[in-house]
């Protein structure tokens, strides 16, 4: 399958088309956003040249499942996924702050730890701590929504001293936030994993919150397998993960992070294969379902029919 990395679809009602890292959000007669998720991939806030198959469809069914199986905690965004690509939903104002969650001490945080920091977002943490160790309880690191350049870390307070977001509000969305990451604690550790940390977008409509976006996905989370965790923590090494993280770590080795002078290193066809067979790995490792690759045979004309069809039903 040829990897998708750009659509120019004109589609009825269509007021704007948002092109975001990895995701084609056209918005419809202000009311709905027709959501495509691309195969395009980002790290370090930088899209890289090529794309990886299916990884759209990975992330789109991921998405979808964790959207509903947490509707009952928070509403959200979906209406309907009429494409393996696609998903369709409400239209809500996003809140300035993407919600970072973390259980254990990894990624982002472990390298501000490891550079001496005892704080992340205002958040204190304990001296003598390990990589990957489990924080007592899951802390939440904010973010800032950068449109262009690098997100930054904003601590609760400065969020609300700030008004990016009604203290009322902060509060309802930071509760969500640590029950939506219990449910995907609870429902990856049925399949053998553990949710190390995620990140969650909310919106308003109406004076509602609503959970936005993906959830749950390798693109906005990070999962360990639960059989070795212990043993590879007790030994010092490294955790075998199912997230982008290892795509990162392929990009420090090479001397990329994404900071001004530095070129993306060449992709191989064998690394972009490789990197789509750990995408489709993790949808059947969290979802305990059978990849069902898409019919590839005009992937665009699929994508625009299907979403086509659905419209006409609104």
């Amino acid at each position: 399958m040829e990897a998708i990395v750009k659509t120019e679809f004109s589609l009825p009602g269509q007021i704007s088309l948002y092109k975001g890292k990895v995701r084609d959000v056209y918005n419809i007669k202000d009311e709905y956003l027709v959501m495509v998720v691309s195969d395009r991939i980002s790290a370090f806030d930088v899209v890289l040249p090529k794309g990886i198959p299916y990884k759209g469809q990975v992330l789109n069914q991921i998405a979808a499942k964790f959207l509903d199986a947490t509707s009952d905690i928070v509403p959200n965004w979906k209406m309907a996924s009429p494409d393996p690509m696609v998903t369709v939903g409400r239209k809500a104002e996003p809140l300035p702050v993407e919600m970072v969650i973390r259980g254990y001490l990894t990624g982002h945080a472990w390298r501000e730890y490891k550079s001496g920091k005892r704080s992340i977002c205002g958040i204190p943490m304990p001296e003598g701590m390990k990589e990957n160790q489990k924080f007592d309880q899951p802390i939440i690191t904010p973010t800032t929504k950068a449109h262009v350049g690098h997100d930054e870390d904003i601590s609760r307070e400065e969020i609300i001293a700030n008004n990016l977001v009604p203290v009322e509000i902060y509060t309802q969305v930071e509760e969500y936030t640590r029950r939506i990451f219990q449910r995907g604690t609870e429902m990856a550790a049925k399949m053998g994993l553990i949710l190390v940390d995620t990140k969650y977008e909310f919106g308003i409509q109406d004076g509602k919150i609503y959970l936005i976006d993906e959830i749950h996905t390798p693109d906005s989370s990070r999962y360990f397998y639960g059989d070795t965790y212990q043993e590879n923590f007790n030994k010092g090494i490294e955790q075998r993960q199912l997230s982008k993280e290892f795509v990162r770590q392929w990009l420090i080795e090479n001397n990329f992070q994404g900071k001004e002078g530095q070129t993306v290193p060449f992709m191989s066809d064998t690394f972009v294969a490789e990197i789509s067979e750990r995408y489709i790995e993790l949808f059947e490792h969290i979802t305990g379902e059978k990849f069902v690759r898409a019919d590839a045979t005009n992937v665009m004309a699929r994508i625009e029919s299907n979403i086509r069809n659905y419209l006409n039903t609104l």
